[in-house]
């Protein structure tokens, strides 16, 4: 009997050994919430994915346990993979990602637990560092956040000074879009040159911003379909005008807005504060010849305030080292470095508010003018209308789209286009 309990003991005392040596391993590998250890996967794409690597070295000097991988994708790929993943529950996929905002509502939509609530995880405590814009994107419907806020971006009109100064038209003077349209007739006669492109068929830019302007996206704060709104109706018949004067440049995707920037066919770009670091790259001849005023509002004194683009920061709720995950996301979206990182050598308009003090966003760009374009920007994202986004963004950006193309290549009346979309939009959601 002694025998056999002794035999018994050391067979206890054997497992619980390897017990606690499993125990210690797991711990060495990934760490806990205050001591985030092991490596983790991030994906992202193009410049983002630049700055994400150039930030690595100083996340490891504050988490020397921790490795980080960033792979870097085409954006389309990187959905075409995430989307994959999710659909077999986690197979394959990240520790963090990248996601455009206007992305963020679809996943969630399709995959209600595909991400950590990174409320839960403590991002809360950030909620004040961003503007309320840019809040309202990354929150689920319960006020969570389900992504970290990284680049913004506030919009503005881009235009060439020199076009301006030869058709003596004072930026200053264009408040409204009817100064706007007023302004571009005088160019057009004066330079040749249309006042802005659009991608008709493909790409309805212009009317997000339009419609944010006016506190609203394709949706209300309810969620109810507004592409027959008043609202709507007011911006598509801006572009109607603007298209009708002859100022509209129908050009051919991102390349195309490029090529009539660089070769001057158009006298002005509506577009986000991104589009600095696009000018300064392909057209540096035209050094001191752009400059920016911000969005003509609908009536004088209204609201001149959008924004267009932005991405954030997601944590797979498969990742198996959400420590680790969180502790680079917390870093890498409130680090100021790092968010300025990517601010000076790719453009990206960072989101944290505490950079706009920083002196890059308070002195004069010789490129814009010598003005301090981005200050100008800066000034300006508080106050940015907050809106609606959802599951249905995609859907509702195509149908306008398509709306736009129909009212400006084939004379259909804005109403009726748009009441057209809407119905569509309703079935299709049904």
């Amino acid at each position: 009997m002694k025998k056999y309990l002794s035999v018994l003991l050391a067979a206890l005392l054997l497992m619980l050994s390897a017990c606690s040596n499993n125990s210690s391993g797991n711990e060495a590998k990934t760490g806990d919430s205050k001591h985030p250890a092991g490596t983790i996967t991030v994906w992202g794409w193009d410049v983002a994915a630049a700055t994400m690597k150039a930030s690595v070295e100083k996340f490891q000097k504050k988490y020397p346990d921790v490795k980080v991988k960033v792979e870097d994708f085409n954006s389309g790929d990187l959905y075409e993979k995430l989307t994959v993943g999710l659909a077999a529950r986690g197979s394959g996929l990240p520790d963090v990602v990248l996601m455009e905002d206007e992305r963020i509502p679809g996943y969630t939509f399709q995959f209600p637990q595909g991400f950590s609530n990174l409320t839960k995880l403590g991002y809360d405590k950030y909620k004040d560092s961003f503007n309320p814009a840019k809040v309202a994107a990354v929150q689920d419907k319960d006020g969570n956040f389900v992504a970290a806020p990284w680049d913004i971006g506030p919009a503005g009109v881009f235009y060439r000074v020199d076009y301006f100064e030869k058709a003596s038209v004072d930026p200053k003077s264009i408040e409204t879009w009817d100064d706007y349209i007023a302004a571009g007739k005088k160019i057009k006669e004066a330079t040749g040159a249309k006042m802005l492109p659009i991608d008709i068929p493909n790409y309805d830019g212009i009317f997000q911003m339009m419609m944010q302007q006016q506190g609203l996206s394709y949706f209300d704060q309810d969620g109810k379909i507004t592409l027959d709104s008043p609202e709507a109706v007011g911006a598509m018949n801006v572009i109607k005008k603007l298209h009708d004067e002859d100022l509209v440049l129908n050009n051919n995707g991102w390349d195309g807005i490029v090529t009539a920037t660089v070769n001057g066919t158009v006298a002005t770009v509506p577009y986000g504060v991104w589009y600095t670091g696009s000018i300064m790259d392909q057209a540096p001849d035209l050094k001191g010849k752009w400059d920016v005023f911000y969005l003509p509002s609908f009536e004088k004194g209204g609201n001149r305030y959008a924004n267009l683009g932005g991405s954030s920061l997601l944590i797979p709720s498969t990742s198996k080292n959400q420590s680790a995950a969180y502790a680079f996301v917390d870093f890498f979206t409130t680090d100021q470095d790092s968010q300025m990182l990517g601010f000076e050598k790719y453009g990206l308009f960072p989101s944290l508010k505490e950079t706009y003090n920083a002196p890059q966003f308070t002195e004069n760009s010789e490129y814009f003018n010598n003005s301090p374009v981005f200050k100008k920007f800066a000034d300006i994202v508080d106050d940015v209308p907050k809106i609606h986004l959802n599951e249905n963004f995609a859907k509702a950006s195509k149908l306008t789209s398509n709306a736009q193309a129909a009212i400006l290549l084939e004379n259909k009346s804005v109403e009726a286009a748009l009441k057209d979309a809407q119905k569509q939009l309703e079935n299709e959601i049904k």
